[in-house]
């Protein structure tokens, strides 16, 4: 593999190690740190990384290296938390934008980094509220968003030129942000300005949580559009937020989980480069989302092998030349499905280990799920438990103190390594399913890789055998869950959980229906139609017109709609 001029000396020798120190040494002079006490809690004095000894050899210690430089196994930054701490991002939605609006208001009141927007079911799908699909789920995962006029509800008082905002979304993503894009421009916010991340992984959709519009090929292309136009408009916004977290929470393992998720990021990098775009300009716009699973160690070795695969195929296989487009920043969610409905206290116990997981491995910005969220939606109390969660680790434990404080672990090392391992030997089952590299591919080869695992159900069927072998180890008890399967005794008794009432449901589809009625409806018909010829042209940039739609209060329903009479549906075929 090809070497570019950021790659240090490799080697594990002594003067190779301290020409590494020094180079670290350096990069950290020059960086900016918090004015904070990195001290002990006895006040003993940190230093902001620990190494070998000096003098000291260490075989293959170019596969851990200093925090800052390539592979970025120990971080992406010289300083690691001592720069700047992890990004306190809590997920929530529920009932309506006026209800979540309060919500998101509280939870950047309480110390909350960023917002991070979960949407309902009819939203998720591209359905309006008024939609027959829609019927009793209005509000009740998420919030209702049916057009700009929710998001204006939605961010009413939150200025969306100075909050960093996450939607969690996938198949109506693009419209979804277009009319994002709307609500900043009524702010009076240049939009070009604006900083946050779109999930927009149609991948995993097709792979794990099974919520798409169209066929791969049209998602593809909105996908394309779409980065092309933040690269050209909106550079500081992230337009994908490759997703593992909901391919760990259908059942896959850590491994899978890594694979997958790192295969769907060289997917949308070849999606960049067939579109003609320069890596170096749009790979700084792919982020990633990963689960943090209660076990404590391989989680915090997937998360340090994710940065070192990444920033190796994004150098020697995709020619990446700067560190910026090397880096793999990544925000995490603890793991909703190790969240247990019996004993529900003990979730909070979960959480924290998780959380403490996902910071040891250096991420970029974390959620903390709820002690209730396998319930309900969470309360007022429960996401304020959730967060002072990530401001606990914060604050009291000295974590932000020492960048990769367990780097040179013998058991954490091996595990990355062999995590990585296990994570190549996938990448190369799924290219071999595309044809491999010398096959002619319209994206590129792991691309047709990963198109052929949804088509050959490759995917569902490995993580339904890793879910039903984990399975059945808990039903043999071979694996422990307290509170399920043992230490089942308990004084706890029910918890009060937020419901969601139907009235959210009528009052939605009224005022949708009011909407519709003050609206131009020549305006939206028009803009309805530009946007299918758009469509229907092949390769004209979708973005401007179904902005333009927006504008006119077309709702997500019709937006998709309109695109769907050119694209189609897709059904999965069925398999046992």
């Amino acid at each position: 593999m090809a070497n570019t001029t950021n790659d240090p000396t490799n080697g594990g020798g002594a003067g190779e190690i301290e020409a590494g120190r020094e180079r670290w040494q350096r990069r950290y002079d020059s960086a900016r740190t918090r004015d904070a006490d990195f001290t002990t809690l006895s006040g003993r004095t940190l230093e902001p990384v620990y190494g070998p000894r000096p003098g000291a050899e260490v075989p293959g210690f170019e596969r851990i290296g200093w925090p800052g430089e390539y592979p970025y196994t120990r971080g992406l930054y010289a300083t690691g938390y001592r720069g700047r701490a992890w990004t306190i991002r809590q997920f929530a939605g529920f009932g309506n934008a006026r209800q979540t609006n309060e919500r998101y208001k509280m939870i950047l009141a309480s110390g909350g980094g960023g917002l991070s927007v979960a949407f309902d079911m009819p939203t998720l799908m591209g359905h309006d509220s008024d939609s027959p699909h829609a019927l009793g789920e209005v509000g009740h995962c998420g919030v209702a968003i049916d057009s700009v006029a929710d998001m204006d509800l939605l961010f009413d008082g939150i200025p969306l030129g100075e909050t960093t905002t996450s939607m969690t979304i996938s198949g109506p993503a693009v419209p979804a942000f277009c009319m994002y894009l709307v609500a900043a421009e009524r702010q009076g916010v240049d939009i070009r300005t604006l900083n946050g991340t779109l999930q927009t992984d149609i991948f995993k959709e097709y792979i794990a949580q099974k919520e798409w519009l169209y066929p791969p090929e049209p998602q593809l292309r909105l996908i394309g559009d779409l980065m092309e136009y933040c690269a050209e408009n909106i550079p500081a916004y992230k337009p994908l937020s490759v997703s593992g977290y909901h391919i760990r929470e259908a059942g896959a393992t850590a491994a899978q989980e890594l694979a997958y998720t790192l295969a769907d990021g060289f997917g949308y990098v070849e999606l960049g480069l067939s579109r003609g775009l320069d890596v170096d300009r749009f790979a700084p716009g792919l982020s990633f989302f990963f689960d943090a699973h209660i076990d404590f160690f391989e989680e915090i070795a997937k998360f340090r092998a994710a940065r070192r695969i990444w920033a190796r195929w994004l150098r020697d296989v995709y020619g990446a030349k700067t560190e910026k487009a090397q880096w793999l920043r990544f925000h995490t969610q603890t793991a909703g499905v190790s969240l247990t409905a019996q004993q529900p206290y003990n979730n909070v116990v979960r959480t924290a280990v998780e959380a403490l997981a996902a910071v040891l491995g250096g991420t970029n910005s974390l959620h903390t799920n709820a002690l209730d969220e396998t319930l309900a939606l969470p309360t007022e109390q429960s996401a304020e438990i959730a967060l002072r969660t990530q401001q606990v680790l914060m604050e009291e434990t000295g974590v932000v103190n020492v960048a990769d404080p367990l780097g040179g672990s013998w058991y954490l090392e091996s595990l990355t390594d062999e995590l990585e391992a296990d994570a190549e030997r996938i990448f190369a089952q799924i290219m071999r399913m595309g044809g491999g590299e010398e096959a002619e591919h319209g994206i590129g080869p792991m691309t047709s890789g990963i198109l052929a695992g949804i088509e050959n159900g490759y995917f569902s069927s490995e993580i339904a055998e890793s879910a039903f072998q984990y399975q059945q180890a808990l039903e043999k008890g071979e694996k422990k869950i307290v509170g399920v399967n043992c230490h089942t005794n308990t004084v706890s008794g029910e918890l009060d959980v937020l419901k969601i009432s139907h009235e959210i449901e009528h009052e939605q589809k009224r005022v949708l229906g009011e909407r519709r009625a003050r609206r131009d409806g020549a305006v939206v018909d028009r803009a309805l139609a530009a946007l299918l010829e758009g469509v229907r042209s092949g390769d004209r940039n979708l973005i401007p017109l179904i902005m333009d739609a927006a504008r006119a209060e077309a709702t997500l329903g019709e937006i998709c709609g309109a695109m769907g009479e050119e694209f189609g549906t897709y059904t999965e075929e069925p398999r046992f």
